[in-house]
């Protein structure tokens, strides 16, 4: 992606430039959004780990298949991996995401000492809950974070998507190095600490949607993006192109 916004080195500056971003996108996209899931926290993870580099119908359709499949976690946890894969064949990389899936949920078996739906998270701390998840191999930050906060858990973790990331990196909020997983703790830094769970998911999902709709990644429509004013790579970006046109 072609670097043409600085890094932000003030912090104040960043964050207000966050939150004011915030709240032009909530309004530019209609926040405050509903939330898409009521899964219980373990099911949520599953439904995360399946989600990595496939689409959301694929991964939906992949949950489904194995919901329908096996009655437990359990079982799952159990079954033969060539079982688990033929079940999740839907999304993508079902050869990887199998043994993948029933690895943690053997690990999180014998944490818990036996069957467990991962209720207990809500006790803790955000970070101490994150860092519960992220210790079991296979678990990043994004998928912790969508762990407790989409779930029924509804805890104010951020996760950072692939179009929330490009995003920030534009707005200037992190550099155009930092990669999806070291971004969480810069951006999640940004927001107040007295943040609900239902302000964390409307910031992320007002940074997604305008990923989606307006700053895509080949050709953003900076022209008419409602944050262009925050915004020092459209900025300069249009005023490149205004230059060449000029000349």
């Amino acid at each position: 992606m072609e670097n043409l916004s600085p890094v932000c080195s003030d912090f104040a500056a960043c964050q207000a430039r966050a939150l004011r971003a915030h709240e032009l996108l909530c309004a530019e996209y209609g926040a405050p959004f509903r939330f898409f899931s009521t899964k219980d926290a373990l099911s949520e993870l599953i439904s995360a780990l399946l989600s990595h580099r496939t689409r959301n119908q694929e991964s939906h359709r992949a949950y489904q298949q194995l919901r329908a499949q096996f009655p437990t976690w359990e079982a799952v946890r159990d079954a033969p991996t060539e079982a688990v894969e033929q079940a999740i064949s839907a999304c993508t990389w079902p050869e990887q995401k199998a043994p993948r899936i029933q690895a943690v949920l053997r690990e999180i078996s014998t944490r818990c000492g036996g069957p467990c739906d991962l209720g207990f998270l809500a006790d803790m701390p955000v970070a101490e809950a994150r860092a519960w998840l992220e210790t079991i191999s296979g678990i990043g930050p994004k998928t912790s974070a969508a762990t407790l906060l989409f779930s029924s858990l509804r805890i104010p973790a951020m996760p950072v998507d692939s179009h929330h990331h490009r995003v920030a990196q534009r707005l200037g909020l992190i550099g155009p190095k930092v990669g999806e997983g070291p971004a969480h703790k810069l951006l999640e830094a940004f927001l107040p600490p007295d943040w609900d769970a239902q302000h964390v998911y409307d910031h992320h999902e007002a940074f997604m949607f305008h990923g989606q709709k307006c700053c895509y990644f080949h050709s953003p429509a900076c022209g008419r993006c409602v944050v262009l004013d925050q915004c020092p790579f459209g900025q300069a970006r249009l005023n490149k192109t205004a230059t060449i046109t000029a000349e």
